[in-house]
């Protein structure tokens, strides 16, 4: 999931919406801009209870790992 250039908060919300419809132990790949909207989405997704397998910067952006739980 390429959220380049998508804000805060609509970021998150687009994240939890689709990990609202996959199954329990499904993995999402979801690149963000470096900022605020990875520490913003890393932060959602651990008050919702999901976990971040991997995170890994690729020049200006962030390739994160989730797994829905």
């Amino acid at each position: 999931m390429d959220l380049s250039g998508v804000r805060c908060p609509e970021n998150a919300a687009m994240v939890l919406l689709k990990l609202s419809g996959m199954a329990a132990g499904s993995c999402l790949e979801v690149i963000l801009d470096d900022g605020e909207p990875v520490e913003n989405v890393g932060h959602s997704l651990a008050q919702d209870g999901h976990g971040i397998i991997s995170k890994e910067r690729m020049e200006n952006k962030w390739r994160m790992i989730v797994k829905k739980c």
